[in-house]
């Protein structure tokens, strides 16, 4: 694994978690996450009511992937308000369990004609949303697809390393 300081961490993710484009991503973040969640509690519970027993499956797999999605958008843009507002430091919001995974590479299921069109709307918008989210993740957050690592996490690497090494 690579060694960036945490300067090199900072740099980049530190002016974007403090631009207005992070704010702007956060408000489409949190406004998809309100509509899903109204969609899926409202309309959508009434019109998955109304579907037949392929679609009414093809309704509940795409709602659990769409909430995945959205769970996996709203924790990473939380981490980042948190540094933004001074609660998380930069350092530890770079850790690796902090990190987005992409799915870009897997298949995704084609959608059921008899999916209702405001799910299929919602699922697509919050695939475009966590795709961006995971390019601007790998873009701040990784080097050559291995997570960046702060001089404070090298060494405590380093220590763990020389203690189990010394047993």
């Amino acid at each position: 694994m690579a060694l960036f300081s945490s300067d090199e961490i900072h740099s980049g993710a530190a002016s974007f978690v403090n631009s207005e484009l992070f704010a702007r991503t956060f408000r489409e973040g949190m406004k998809l996450v309100e509509e899903s969640a109204n969609y899926l509690d409202g309309q959508g519970r009434d019109a998955s009511q109304n579907l037949g027993r392929e679609s009414a499956l093809a309704y509940a797999g795409s709602s659990m992937r769409l909430t995945t999605e959205l769970m996996q958008i709203a924790s990473w843009l939380l981490v980042l308000r948190a540094v933004r507002e001074g609660e998380m430091e930069l350092t530890e919001a770079a850790d690796k369990k902090y990190r987005i995974q992409s799915n870009s590479d897997e298949k995704r299921p084609p959608y059921d004609e008899g999916l209702p069109t405001d799910l299929i709307g919602l699922i697509e918008n919050a695939h475009q949303l966590f795709e961006r989210i995971a390019r601007l993740d790998r873009d701040l957050f990784t080097e050559n697809g291995t997570v960046r690592e702060s001089d404070a996490m090298g060494q405590q690497r380093a220590l763990r390393n020389a203690f189990a090494a010394s047993r």
